[in-house]
């Protein structure tokens, strides 16, 4: 069901707060229930003004673009045009206006697709009051917020990201394990009293060094495992 909505004069679900601060929020969502909820949560907290709601993407641009709210409260999967797109078009319009993910989805690419497109916020709908007011009145104040699912996924994206990828990722730990000695200028002999083989395995995987690297002699493969960070002592 269509349902946009501006609220003016008698019908503005507004409260003053100590120091007559008051966040002016956009709620957009397609469905009522969550539309219902995050409306009480606005009627009942102090500082909080419903503004407006929008039950589309498309709406919730126009009317964030119209009403320039503190707060929109987006869901991601709505009809006509989906949430990540809705707060690119909002963001990129009004860089003031701050954008707070409420939804059921928590995959890595929702997340992070909400993330570039501008949101600083990011909650799952089981959220409970407390927790989502806390949020808007933290996206208010221009600060990024995540759940505490949401957080530790961002936390275990970006520490992977910091670790540097792997030198030659076609070879074994093993076969690596070879070409730092080899790149440190260790004979075979050395290499197998080194990691306690026999000199026929050090022999094989050396082979097997050459043909992944497609090197001919052990100097060029000294000279692609240097390059690539290999053998400082």
């Amino acid at each position: 069901m269509h349902a946009r909505k501006r609220f003016g004069g008698d019908d503005r679900a507004s409260a003053t707060a100590p120091g007559g601060v008051v966040i002016r929020i956009l709620v957009a969502d397609d469905h009522p229930l969550f539309r219902d909820g995050l409306r009480t949560i606005a009627t009942l907290e102090d500082g909080f003004e419903l503004v407006g709601e929008a039950a589309n993407g498309r709406d919730a641009v126009e009317l964030a673009l119209e009403l320039e709210p503190d707060v929109v409260v987006m869901d991601l999967h709505m009809p006509e045009l989906n949430g990540i797109e809705a707060t690119r078009q909002i963001v990129s319009g009004r860089p003031n206006v701050g954008v707070l993910v409420l939804t059921m989805f928590e995959d890595d690419d929702s997340v992070f697709a909400a993330m570039r497109s501008g949101a600083r916020g990011y909650l799952l709908k089981g959220a409970g009051h407390d927790e989502v007011a806390r949020a808007i009145e933290a996206v208010a104040r221009g600060e990024a917020i995540f759940g505490p699912a949401i957080a530790q996924r961002v936390i275990e994206f970006f520490s992977q990201r910091s670790q540097p990828p792997q030198p030659f990722p076609e070879l074994t730990d093993r076969e690596r394990e070879i070409l730092e000695l080899i790149a440190q200028g260790r004979s075979n002999g050395e290499i197998a009293l080194r990691l306690v083989l026999s000199q026929k395995t050090v022999r094989n995987n050396v082979s097997n060094i050459f043909t992944k690297l497609r090197v001919a002699d052990r100097s060029q493969a000294i000279v692609r495992a240097r390059e690539a960070g290999l053998g400082r002592i």
